[in-house]
């Protein structure tokens, strides 16, 4: 009921909620800048049990954007969210919180999250969800090209930290990629290479840094057409096959 009451609250008032603003601490332009400091509410959720049903409640407002499944929007404007590791979400929303990550959109819904208990709480409903089918991918005419590509670019140098399947690593907070937009890969990567991601891990700007937008383009279309086996969303029954 309170996620209910709030998110209607939230909808009335329009995306540019009426709240403080977003503090701003330092990320990787600040020479103490640390990727992944272990400290602060972030740590404090991170050895908490989150619980699903809780979870799903407090998800509601989340919803709003990132929608019921947690599938985001195929136009990158909102990420798809299902699947991801619990660290990952735990990380990004205390980060948003904290102004580690700019994302005015985002933080009047972070910031109505109570306490570290219910950072846990939703991270692990999120987690718990399967990864949609149908998202976001390249179009190009030129679709083969760039995906094979993107496939060599990303076996280079992405692999090891993202997985074969775009199943990141949990432990160490390296994201899911699987089924994610296209164009949110796209923005985020630019974005990291370009240093307007604030709390963006210094390892991968390395990486990234020299690519080009053309690379970036590849590379994003090969993620975009991941899929992890055992973690996506099943076929609809009777849902129309493409010819």
């Amino acid at each position: 009921m309170k996620a209910s009451l709030l998110l209607i609250g939230l909808l009335s008032a329009g995306i540019a909620f009426a709240g403080p603003p977003a503090p701003k601490k330092e990320g990787i332009e600040g020479k103490g800048y640390q990727w992944n400091a272990q400290e602060g509410e972030k740590m404090e959720a991170l050895k908490l049990k989150g619980d699903k049903k809780r979870g799903e409640e407090a998800y509601e407002v989340c919803g709003a954007c990132h929608l019921p499944s947690g599938a985001g929007r195929p136009d990158g404007t909102f990420p798809q969210l299902a699947g991801q590791h619990t660290t990952v979400l735990i990380k990004q929303m205390a980060d948003i919180r904290a102004g580690l990550r700019d994302n005015p959109t985002m933080y009047p819904f972070a910031a109505t999250l109570t306490d570290p208990q219910e950072l846990a709480d939703v991270s692990a409903y999120i987690e718990s969800l399967c990864i949609p089918i149908e998202h976001g991918k390249y179009e190009g005419a030129d679709a083969a090209q760039k995906i094979a590509q993107g496939k060599d670019l990303y076996e280079k140098q992405c692999l090891e930290c993202h997985g074969k399947t775009g199943e990141g690593v949990k432990d160490k907070f390296y994201p899911v990629i699987a089924g994610q937009h296209y164009k949110y890969l796209l923005r985020q990567m630019t974005e990291i290479r370009d240093g307007h991601r604030r709390n963006a891990n210094p390892d991968m700007v390395k990486v990234i840094k020299p690519y080009t937008n053309d690379q970036l383009v590849a590379i994003s279309a090969y993620q975009s057409s991941l899929v992890m086996p055992g973690a996506m969303c099943k076929a609809k029954a009777g849902a129309a096959k493409k010819k």
